[in-house]
């Protein structure tokens, strides 16, 4: 194909995608009710724990300007038209980049596909479930019997629990990248092991920097995973090592015999 071509193919996958983002969100504006609820559940969670801790905890969480209610819902059905959309504009990228892929390479393609969008959604799914205690642990430090209020903008509070959403789902991608890495012999099994301790420890401190609500629950919730995703991607790596030296082995027997005329 020409470059023209590619340009003319791009512009149709995006704009396919665009579309379909578009009827998606359309589609979610009747529930946006729902939606809202489901994203104001954490905030309920920890607000419910805050108070049963200290009953005179005044918290509230507010829109606030003329525009911040119609900002907030443009956001949200955004948001939720992208995931529900996922199918179509990954197949898009899929369609765009299949037809310069060799058949080895499609193969590896869906097979990180098929292992990174299941792991990907249970990071999201971690970052949802531990939301919550960390909302509670922030706002515990708040003093108490001074009568300070804690207020909370909706739309601060949306983007914040997206950030903690996705940095999860992205961190529980790490295995994927690792073995990834191996099959491109960049990385092997054995360096892995001898790298362990200095990962443990930067799975800690990308954990300290990376949670936007810098409380040690979610830091703690991201870094174990996270180092037990590390360890079984290590123990993949080896066995791939292992077999990919079994093959090299019998490719050399193989020559041997066939320099010996045997």
């Amino acid at each position: 194909m020409s470059l023209g071509d590619h340009l003319r193919e791009i512009r149709y996958r995006i704009t396919v995608s665009v579309l379909a983002l578009v009827l998606a969100a359309v589609g979610c504006a009747f529930f946006y009710q729902p939606l809202v609820l489901f994203i104001m559940e954490p905030y309920n969670v920890a607000r419910t724990d805050v108070k049963a801790a200290n009953p005179e905890a005044n918290l509230q969480l507010a829109n606030t300007g003329v525009t911040g209610p119609f900002t907030l819902g443009v956001v949200i059905l955004i948001v939720c038209g992208l995931i529900i959309t996922i199918p179509v504009w990954l197949y898009q990228i899929w369609a765009f980049v299949a037809p310069g892929l060799l058949a080895k390479e499609k193969k590896y393609v869906l097979y990180f596909m098929a292992a990174g969008i299941p792991l990907f959604l249970a990071g999201c799914a971690m970052g949802y479930w531990v939301w919550p205690k960390g909302i509670a642990v922030m706002l515990s430090f708040t003093p108490q019997d001074l009568g300070i209020m804690n207020y909370q903008d909706m739309a601060e509070f949306v983007t914040l629990e997206l950030k903690i959403i996705l940095i999860f789902g992205a961190s529980f991608l790490l295995p994927v990248i690792v073995v990834a890495l191996n099959l491109l012999n960049v990385v092997r099994g054995h360096q892995l092991k001898k790298w362990r301790k200095g990962v443990f420890f930067g799975s800690f401190v990308f954990a300290a920097i990376a949670t936007p609500s810098t409380d040690p629950f979610s830091m703690l919730a991201m870094a174990v995973p996270v180092t037990v995703l590390f360890f079984l991607a290590e123990i993949i790596c080896r066995m791939l090592d292992k077999r990919k030296g079994i093959f090299e082995t019998a490719a050399k027997e193989f020559q041997i015999d066939v320099d010996d005329g045997r």
